[in-house]
Parts: C-alpha cells; sequence; structure tokens
C-alpha cells in the first residue's frame, strides 16, 4: 500500500514535517510494510520555503538586506535546482521584525525584498515564486522597486522618500536602470488574499490597522495608493488596481503584477504544481492530509481542501487529520472518506498544542486500526 502524507502545518504547535512524522509513527505501528511517501505542504505563507526545501532540495542563501525600518539584517531565501528561487516577503519586510511600538506603515519600506530578489537574480534565478503574507508595509512596492533600479521622483524632482505616505508626492518614475533581469525573468505570486489596492476592501482599509494605521492614517493612505496607480498608468503600465490580489501585502501584488507582469496565483496551487502534487497523489493508494482546524475556509484554498480537490481527479481516497473540526456542512465533508480529530481530551490550550505530536500519532494508530479491521472484516 502506497501512502502518501501531505498534510499543512498546525499552527502554534507543529511545522508540516513533524505532522508527516507524527502521523507515519502511529500509521507504521499498524501497517509497517507500507511504502510512504512524506509531502509536507503550505498555502504559500509562512513556511513555504522551508516546504519547498524538504521536497525538492535545493540550497539556502542568506542576504543582509534592509528591514521595514531600513535597519541591516539577515533574510534568507531558497535556491531550487531548476533555476527557481522562493522568496517569502515577511523574511524582509515582515511585521514580526517591528514591535509594537515601531509599527506605521506611513514610513515603512518593501526595500528589503528587492534586495532579496535583486540577489536572485544575479545568482542566475529564472523564475522567482514570491510568498506575500505577513508584511509590516503599505508602500505598494514601492521600496522594493527602488531596490531594483526604478526611481520615484515628487514635483520638484527629488527622491521620494520610503514609505505608502511618499506616493502621495509622486510625481514622475524612471524605469531606464531597472535591473536588467527582471523582464527575462517570470515572477509568479502565491497569494491568498483577494484584496484590490484602494478603496473599502482595499489594502490600507482591511489591513493598515493591523500595520499600525490610525483611522486618518488609513484615509491618507487609501488615497496616496490611489495616486500611485494613477501616475503608474500616466507613464503607460496597465491599471491593476482593481485585480483581486492587488492589494497583497501592501499593494506589492499590484506592483508585482504591473512591473513585473507576474502572475498571482492562489497560494496553494503554487506549491501544489512545484511540488508536483497531482503526480505524488496519483501515484498513492491512500492521501493523509490534515490542519490545526477544518472549517469552512478549508475549501478556499487551503491545504487539506486543495488536496481533495486533486485527488478526485484519480480517485484516490482522503483522510483528513486535523486539530479540531468548526462547522463543516455535510456537503464539504463529503470530500474526505474520513475527517477525524485528534485532540484526545478536554484540556487547556497550552496543553493541547504541546501534546500535538501525541494526539496525531494516536489518531493515526486508531485510524490505521480501523482500515486494519475492516480488511480483516472482509
Amino acid at each position: 500500500m502506497k501512502i502518501l502524507i501531505a498534510p499543512d502545518s498546525f499552527k502554534e504547535s507543529l511545522d508540516a514535517l513533524d505532522v508527516c512524522r507524527a502521523i507515519q509513527s502511529g500509521f507504521s505501528q499498524v501497517f509497517p510494510e507500507a511504502d510512504y511517501k512524506l509531502l509536507p505542504m503550505a498555502d504559500g505563507g509562512e513556511g513555504t520555503s522551508a516546504v519547498l526545501s524538504y521536497v525538492l532540495g535545493g540550497r539556502w542563501k542568506e542576504v543582509v538586506v534592509n528591514d521595514p525600518l531600513m535597519r541591516p539584517i539577515t533574510a534568507k531565501y531558497l535556491l531550487l535546482p531548476d533555476a527557481t528561487a522562493v522568496i517569502e516577503v515577511a523574511q524582509a519586510c515582515g511585521l514580526h521584525l517591528l514591535t509594537s511600538g515601531e509599527r506605521n506603515p506611513v514610513i515603512a519600506s518593501s526595500y528589503g525584498v528587492g534586495e532579496l530578489i535583486a540577489d536572485a537574480l544575479e545568482e542566475g534565478a529564472k523564475r522567482i515564486v514570491i510568498g506575500l503574507g505577513g508584511s509590516a508595509t503599505n508602500d505598494a512596492g514601492l521600496g522594493m522597486l527602488m531596490a531594483l533600479g526604478i526611481t520615484f521622483h515628487d514635483i520638484d524632482d527629488t527622491l521620494l522618500t520610503h514609505g505608502g505616505g511618499a506616493l502621495a508626492s509622486l510625481h514622475r518614475l524612471d524605469n531606464i536602470n531597472l535591473h536588467t533581469k527582471v523582464l527575462d525573468t517570470v515572477f509568479e505570486v502565491a497569494c491568498d488574499v483577494t484584496n484590490p489596492l484602494c478603496g473599502l476592501l482595499g489594502a490600507s482599509a482591511v489591513f493598515g490597522p493591523q500595520k499600525g494605521a490610525c483611522a486618518e492614517q488609513v484615509k491618507a493612505l487609501d488615497k496616496a495608493l490611489s495616486h500611485f496607480a494613477t501616475m503608474c498608468g500616466h507613464h503607460g503600465y496597465e491599471d491593476c488596481q482593481h485585480v483581486e490580489g492587488a492589494g497583497a501585502a501592501g499593494g506589492l501584488g499590484y506592483a508585482m503584477m504591473t512591473f513585473f507582469q507576474a502572475q498571482l496565483k492562489s497560494g496553494f496551487d503554487t506549491v501544489a504544481e512545484v511540488a508536483h502534487l497531482s503526480q505524488h497523489i496519483a501515484e498513492a493508494d491512500l492521501v493523509i492530509t490534515g490542519e490545526g482546524k477544518l472549517d469552512a475556509q478549508t475549501a478556499m484554498g487551503k491545504v487539506a481542501g486543495g488536496i481533495s480537490q486533486l485527488a478526485k481527479a484519480s480517485h484516490t481516497p482522503v483522510i483528513a487529520i486535523c486539530g479540531s473540526v468548526d462547522g463543516l456542512k455535510p456537503a464539504q465533508t463529503s470530500q474526505f472518506e474520513v475527517i477525524m480529530p485528534s485532540i484526545q481530551k478536554v484540556d487547556t490550550i497550552e496543553n493541547v498544542l504541546s501534546q500535538a505530536y501525541d494526539n496525531i500519532e494516536t489518531t493515526a494508530v486508531n485510524i490505521a486500526a480501523s482500515i486494519k479491521l475492516g480488511q480483516n472484516l472482509k
């Protein structure tokens, strides 16, 4: 029996590879001779590079770049053997890099993201996969584009400063010094956010407050982003501000579509394609997936829901192991042969999280034992 184990991480308790190992440990106690394939998965957010590194190999490259407040930090990205680079923007402009008191999207810059891209281009990357999410910025990629050679000027022809607030002063941009390799590179963006650049559902209104923006700053930032899009249009760039995902990561989605002709895909679809997930599913007799909580969001671009959809094509049965199940309707549960919560007893959240490995292993043993019993009863 070929068993593919392909879960997401269990947030705040186990990364995806440890979930794989817990499931294999449990199943192998009942089916020690089974052929197990561990394929930890992600949906394009934090941890995506680590997952792809395990699945595909490659090497990590550490680079000194600037954080959102233009302070030097060490960030890393993944170089795969096929000349693909995988970059998570949070490595360079993540909200986690700032204290709560430092959060200010009016001045926070995505410059470090551009520095990572520039380094990947110099390393020979022909395809760059960008994981959006977790950014501290709201500058529509202004800093990133600066790092790649584009200059931005106000009406007095003075160079703009960093941050989303500076966009309000943009009068002219000049791309003559854009990194020469950008236009010869394929950019793919892993993004599960569907927000446009501006408006009530835009980057500033929806994500600005969590990045430190007050109500007045949200309005000013939204107006600045709208002005930026208008000026890009005046300079001959396609208007992408209303495209789903343009508002992702403080407008980095917009910049990548506008300046790099990037394709925005769901995070899961991007990871699944790079990891050749469909092929692995087709070769398996059984797929075991999972995530911390199965709920209504599972079918909307999350790992477990995505795997169940891919498995339909090859008629491969799918079992989902999760921490908990919340509000799933029958139509949402029918995509799995089995859904099994792993929490073994009522306990504090701290204990539940710390016992995740043992709970998942025990659940896997019980599922495997049930399969074995069914085989013996035939």
